[in-house]
């Protein structure tokens, strides 16, 4: 299992949590996203990817994180590029993603 530290926003709000938590879990085949917790440490407000292949691209993932009101983008080049050589490397069947897309366009309109 790889687990990076980013930031999430709450889109709303624009709310941050830059200790949240991005990574792939190999036993379940899924990306993963945990963010915002709770003042004791013990529940999450956002917490995806807990079900077998449930976000297999950080394309799902980000999707469903944006239907909750939350986002991770931009998301730095280095975690991505980590994300998917885990992915790459750890999946039974490695699927393209195109989070990638999304990234460079932020990138490039700055």
């Amino acid at each position: 299992m790889s687990r990076y530290t980013i930031t999430v926003t709450r889109t709303a709000s624009r709310d941050t949590d830059p200790n949240a938590i991005i990574g792939y879990d190999r036993p379940l085949q899924t990306f993963f996203l945990q963010a915002f917790p709770d003042a004791e440490g013990e529940d999450l407000e956002l917490w995806l990817g807990t079900d077998f292949r449930e976000f297999e691209s950080l394309s799902q993932l980000r999707t469903a994180a944006i239907a909750r009101r939350f986002d991770f983008i931009p998301l730095a080049s280095g975690i991505l590029h980590k994300l998917l050589d885990d992915h790459a490397r750890e999946a039974h069947h490695p699927i393209s993603d195109s989070i990638i897309e999304d990234v460079l366009e932020r990138t490039s309109a700055r």
